[in-house]
């Protein structure tokens, strides 16, 4: 495999997996949860971080797509007012002004002018970033005072020879900060090599190599986590190892031979299109079914689903013809005349266990991970057949304008967000950093 198709590769592959995050000191107490963000993803798809608007349709290119852990959903209060959707075309006010605590506005270069890339929060106040993942130099590891905007080196990526791409999968916890990229050395397999340095910075280590197959076809590892003394991660096509912290080799986890990882202990399987409707608590054996109906397509978290009811019909179609009335042929053969034809009977969010269903706004985005299961990404039209990117919540109704635009060629940046409670995408000369964890 070259190391264009390499890169090629992992920027197809992958879905949304997740750990968990308790926030705490920056030295030994890094909260658990991680963000997994794709960097060497950036490297591939930087260009390509748009959305291209044809016709009124919006097609979604996410160079920066990353997955992340979720914390417990906020649950309205029993006997509240029913949260309301926001009225279609409708663009709400900026968010400093909806959730001000929320939004952190800082530089989007460090002050000796590197571009940077945020990876997790640390703790309420402390951003940690990569540099170097865009720009073909050396990749650093920097911690960043999101008070004091002072950032501080952790200390540099192993330059191997044999990478084809960059550092993925940055997690952290218990003062701990790992990562993995891959290598192939002359001769011998392809791996996921993982590796591993304080919080407080040192010499990164090399924790093991992790075997690959085909990843053209199979796929990398993601869902990296740190768990007590040991690294947990899946590989893409399913199955869940641990390895010891200090090093050795991985071991599957029982019971969790095709499973991928939502929040550690909890992992699950991707059946058709109810994502993570089982789940398995890999620590205890507790195991959490969500209530899903035969014509609903859902993605889970941990506490919700969100996702809608679809009807599909056989519809016939008239062959399409040219100007003289003879047949167009689709390729070597005549088109079909049926199609399949898809209709939203609904959008929804509601607890694992069906109870509490709420409806969504029609233009949320359902391949989207929802941040804390809660706050959903929604495309708002506006005047002119382009789209405004907003944030609702699910719990009390409210709607913010991330304040995102077009460019001059059309293309729109999409945030950088999963589960968990960090949103992050940069306008101008700013980089905006969301705490969702601090709206109430």
């Amino acid at each position: 495999m070259t190391e264009l198709e390499e890169k090629l590769s992992r920027a197809l592959s992958g879905a949304a997996h997740r750990a968990p995050q308790v926030p705490a000191g920056l030295t030994a107490t890094v909260e658990t949860r991680h963000r997994r963000r794709r960097a060497r993803t950036a490297a591939v798809l930087a260009a390509a971080a748009v959305v291209v608007v044809a016709g009124g349709a919006g097609v979604a290119v996410n160079a920066l797509r990353a997955s992340a852990l979720p914390n417990p959903a906020v649950s309205a209060t029993d006997g509240a007012k029913p949260p309301t959707k926001p009225a279609a075309g409708t663009i709400p006010p900026p968010i400093e002004k909806v959730w001000p605590r929320a939004v952190h506005k800082i530089p989007a270069r460090l002050p000796d002018g590197r571009a940077y890339y945020p990876q997790l929060l640390l703790d309420d106040h402390t951003l940690l970033v990569v540099t170097g993942a865009l720009d073909g130099d050396r990749q650093f590891l920097w911690s960043y005072d999101l008070g004091t905007g002072k950032p501080s080196r952790i200390a540099e990526i192993p330059p191997t020879k044999g990478s084809a791409i960059y550092a993925d999968g940055i997690a952290a916890g218990g003062g701990d900060i790992v990562w993995w990229a891959s290598y192939k050395e002359p001769g011998g397999p392809r791996v996921a090599r993982i590796w591993t340095v304080p919080v407080t910075g040192g010499k990164p280590r090399q924790v093991t190599d992790v075997p690959l197959g085909n990843v053209m076809k199979e796929g990398h590892i993601n869902g990296l986590s740190v768990t007590g003394s040991d690294v947990v991660f899946a590989y893409e096509k399913g199955g869940v190892y641990r390895v010891p912290l200090s090093g050795g080799r991985p071991r599957p986890v029982k019971g969790a031979e095709r499973h991928h990882i939502l929040q550690w202990p909890w992992v699950g399987v991707h059946r058709g299109k109810a994502v993570f409707r089982e789940l398995l608590n890999v620590e205890t054996g507790e195991r959490r079914d969500a209530v899903v109906k035969a014509d609903e397509e859902v993605r889970c978290g941990l506490d919700r689903c969100a996702g809608m009811a679809v009807r599909y019909e056989t519809v016939k179609v008239e062959r399409p013809r040219d100007r003289s009335g003879k047949e167009i042929r689709c390729g070597t053969r005549r088109c079909p005349d049926t199609t399949r034809s898809q209709t939203v009977l609904r959008r929804f969010v509601r607890d694992r266990d069906g109870s509490r269903e709420r409806e969504l706004p029609a233009d949320f985005r359902m391949g989207d991970d929802a941040g804390l299961e809660r706050f959903f990404k929604v495309d708002v039209l506006r005047p002119g057949n382009l789209y405004v990117l907003t944030l609702y919540d699910a719990d009390t109704g409210r709607s913010a304008d991330l304040g995102i635009r077009p460019g001059n060629k059309g293309g729109m940046g999409i945030p950088d967000g999963g589960l968990d409670r960090l949103m992050t995408y940069q306008i101008d000369d700013e980089m905006y950093v969301l705490d969702l964890a601090t709206i109430k």
